[in-house]
């Protein structure tokens, strides 16, 4: 932990004034991105690697001038997202979709450094397209390792039958001259051991391609910014593995940057009660604003509240304001009873929130909103009903 605190920059000093935050709204606090990024940053020289940021985790491009500070590249799992690599990070991003089609090839071209295919058939597809253009791009190939220690199918890459890169048995012997690269992402919020094991069986699978290739993409899942990380561990596995084969290695968390990085505010809009179950309703939603919450799922944590039910203690379950029956969560208890106006926040928000929300049942969205300690809270956009409309047709 020593070596940890010496990579964040300072101690908080200051949080985020929730009186000040309208609701709902998303809120991310400047330093404790920066006090990631640090860290990221660390592990990137320290290993002798590249780690790039995942839009598909977080793609808040106001904040795209502190991430440069730190992180100039990206990876894009689409044709916008490759766009908002060029365009809002200012660099080319490493590229990689299932599946890519001939309307958008061009574009993906335009703005990728890196293309990374799903299977050979879509390589032999897209190939001559490469050829043609105007600049070099290194090609990859996305492999599938048949192991992960990811418990959650919605989330496991390498489930069987995931139609998630190729696997051994379908490798031919020799890769074609043009791939430069192979790509694997078998992690979701996991720890280095994770890594290791995962190496180990790629190694054990695929060694004879790790010397056909220059680099290899290790993607995303690596939660290098969570406390208890074991950051010694990664930055010398990583070492190690990079001499071994004599690879460039690249690594694109997306959870790591914005880990534990702000909040959602909402506030309770009323309470109500069937059969002694107490539900607070709030100005803002689950499954639109919050959806991995049901997905996962997993039961967030809200501020001042009692994770669990406390006996004896005012306990209520949460409801989101759509009319979906399934909207809501519980139970949480509160030292107090809640009452309508009361504001409810929820940690955690900023990774895989924002970039998954809808506008299901028109509910309004939350604004998003930066703040810092020194200059305060920055709202930076907010949603009205022309957003929800242009969606529409």
């Amino acid at each position: 932990m020593s070596y940890l605190c010496s990579v964040i920059e300072k101690q908080k000093t200051m949080s985020i004034q929730i009186q000040q935050v309208p609701s709902p709204c998303y809120v991310l606090d400047e330093q404790l991105l920066r006090n990631n990024l640090a860290l990221i940053k660390s592990v990137k020289e320290r290993a002798g690697v590249d780690i790039i940021l995942a839009f598909k985790a977080f793609s808040m491009w106001s904040a795209f001038p502190i991430v440069r500070e730190y992180i100039p590249y990206s990876t894009a799992s689409s044709i916008h997202e490759a766009r908002l690599a060029f365009e809002e990070m200012g660099s080319l991003a490493h590229t990689y979709s299932p599946a890519y089609t001939e309307k958008e090839f061009s574009t993906i071209l335009k703005y990728s450094s890196h293309v990374t295919f799903n299977s050979f058939t879509q390589f032999e597809r897209f190939l001559p397209m490469v050829k043609s253009f105007e600049r070099k791009v290194s090609l990859g190939i996305r492999i599938n390792p048949e192991f992960s220690e990811v418990e959650t199918d919605l989330y496991n890459p390498c489930a069987p039958g995931s139609r998630m890169g190729v696997i051994a048995d379908q490798m031919p012997d020799e890769l074609p001259k043009e791939i430069e690269g192979i790509h694997f992402h078998t992690l979701c919020e996991s720890n280095s051991y994770n890594l290791e094991k995962t190496l180990e069986a790629i190694e054990q699978k695929f060694a004879k391609y790790l010397k056909q290739v220059k680099w290899l993409n290790m993607g995303g899942g690596h939660l290098m910014t969570r406390k208890g990380y074991d950051i010694d561990h990664l930055v010398n596995l990583l070492i190690k593995f990079k001499e071994k084969w004599n690879l460039e290695l690249i690594l694109e968390p997306g959870s790591a940057f914005a880990w534990e990085t702000g909040v959602l505010v909402s506030s309770v809009v009323d309470i109500v009660e069937n059969h002694g179950i107490k539900t607070a309703i709030l100005d803002a939603s689950f499954t639109a604003h919050m959806p991995d919450c049901l997905e996962m799922p997993y039961k967030p944590r809200v501020r001042g509240a009692h994770q669990e039910p406390v006996a004896g203690k005012p306990t209520y379950r949460l409801g989101g304001n759509s009319c979906l029956s399934g909207d809501f969560m519980g139970f949480w208890s509160w030292d107090e009873p809640l009452k309508v106006g009361d504001k409810i926040v929820f940690e955690d928000m900023i990774h895989y929130t924002i970039v998954k929300t809808t506008m299901f049942n028109g509910v309004p969205h939350p604004a998003l909103a930066i703040w810092n300690d020194q200059k305060g809270l920055n709202i930076v956009r907010e949603y009205g009903y022309e957003d929800y409309k242009g969606r529409m047709s």
